[in-house]
């Protein structure tokens, strides 16, 4: 199957191609000034050193999403979502969490402003 042609590195004055946004020159300073200036205050005292390690435990256990799974589909799950959210009271237990892929975390977030929805 072909590949999608390359694009110049939107990071100004770069002339590197990149698949991506950006090259990888500058992809480590684009991440570090996204955690900087874009994400709230208070995301690292949420998601520390502490849940890195629930999230790895969790998605070993389950490596597909659980919600591909219900529509006959293998999909590897890449993100972790707490069904109650962390700040509505949900903590890291295995039963508040739930391994999504990136389109059906997306979803939840989209259409679940509290963010839960029913496991199993």
């Amino acid at each position: 199957m072909p590949h999608k042609p390359l694009k110049p590195c939107h990071y100004p004055g770069c002339p590197k191609l990149t698949s991506g946004l950006y090259c990888e020159d500058h992809q480590g300073i684009m991440d570090k000034n996204y955690n900087k200036y874009t994400r709230s205050a208070n995301h690292n005292k949420k998601y520390g050193r502490a849940w890195k390690r629930i999230r790895d435990r969790y998605i070993k256990v389950h490596p597909l999403c659980e919600l591909c799974l219900k529509e006959s589909k293998l999909t590897p799950a890449t993100e972790i979502h707490h069904i109650v959210f962390v700040e509505n009271g949900g903590g890291n237990e295995d039963s508040n969490l739930l391994a999504v892929c990136h389109s059906h975390h997306e979803w939840i977030h989209k259409h679940f402003n509290s963010g839960e929805i029913k496991k199993g």
